[in-house]
């Protein structure tokens, strides 16, 4: 257990970070130059991985077009809609809002693919919803600001998730994770490498200093690499429940990243709708006992 532990933490620390390094990329990267070099930072590490196991024979005879979905939705739209809200709002602000992802994707799932929810997952989802309106502190006027944007932005991020995860769990059950993090990455650095270059064609001339390699290492390498294999570890060693517990940690180690390395505020409306998020969020996918082993029996 306390290799799985350790695991999380670093995990944590790393996600957290995540959100600190696309706020300093942004600036000089722009949207999809950020995009574009943490997946080819990402795949390069997985490239590498897959070499020495001996899986690159593995990528062939896969389905290309769900891959390539999965790929926009999970990777180059919500990354690309993330750089956005990060240049109206802060990282930490950021990191609150993205924990929301488990309550839309049961959301997405009940009314897209015929996912039943129980009275308990309402609720959860209210409080979670609650809890975005108290980040804004409950001002109307902030609806018509920049928090709007950067906050809407994020949450259109999320969104994207919810959706790739149901298209996952649909058409890649029978995919091993490595190559669809692989894939996935190295497609969506195609997409967002194509709107780079119509949009942001000086991106791809970016890394113009040891600060920004140093970035983009810590984004790629560590947060869309090394960090898949730490998850997926947890899935294997745990359970996909501890796993989930991440969710959870992140948004607190990037408020403190965000707080140590770029001064930024962490007020008391961010405290108080991250504790409803979370609170939501655990309403919102609370399983009893009985529930868990059907779901086992089933899996």
């Amino acid at each position: 257990m306390k290799r799985l532990y350790l695991a999380l933490l670093t995990l944590s620390l790393i996600w957290g970070m995540s959100f600190l390094f696309i706020k300093l990329l942004v600036g000089d990267l722009g949207v999809w130059g950020v995009v574009f070099w943490r997946c080819m930072f990402g795949v390069g590490t997985l490239f590498i991985l897959l070499f020495f196991q001996g899986n690159l024979r593995l990528l062939k005879n896969l389905p290309w077009i769900p891959l390539l979905l999965i790929a926009i939705l999970n990777n180059a739209l919500p990354w690309a809609l993330i750089a956005v809200s990060e240049m109206s709002i802060s990282s930490s602000l950021a990191s609150v809002v993205n924990a929301t992802t488990p309550i839309w994707t049961i959301l997405i799932g009940f009314s897209l693919f015929s996912s039943k929810m129980k009275k308990t997952q309402w609720l959860g989802v209210g409080v979670g919803f609650f809890g975005i309106l108290v980040l804004l502190d409950l001002n109307i006027v902030k609806l018509f600001n920049n928090s709007l944007m950067g906050v809407g932005t994020m949450l259109g991020a999320t969104i994207c998730y919810g959706f790739g995860a149901h298209l996952s769990r649909k058409h890649l059950k029978n995919v091993p994770i490595t190559i669809i993090s692989f894939s996935t990455l190295g497609l969506a650095g195609m997409v967002s490498g194509f709107f780079a270059l119509i949009y942001q064609p000086e991106a791809f001339l970016g890394i113009t200093s040891i600060s920004t390699l140093f970035s983009l290492v810590g984004l790629g390498v560590f947060g869309s690499g090394i960090a898949y294999l730490l998850y997926y570890y947890m899935v294997k060693e745990g359970s996909a429940e501890f796993a989930s517990l991440v969710t959870y940690i992140v948004p607190i180690t990037a408020m403190l990243w965000g707080s140590l390395l770029l001064d930024e505020h962490i007020s008391l409306s961010m405290l108080i709708g991250l504790v409803l998020i979370f609170s939501g969020v655990y309403l919102s996918s609370y399983q009893t006992k009985k529930q868990k082993l059907a779901n086992k029996i089933v899996a």
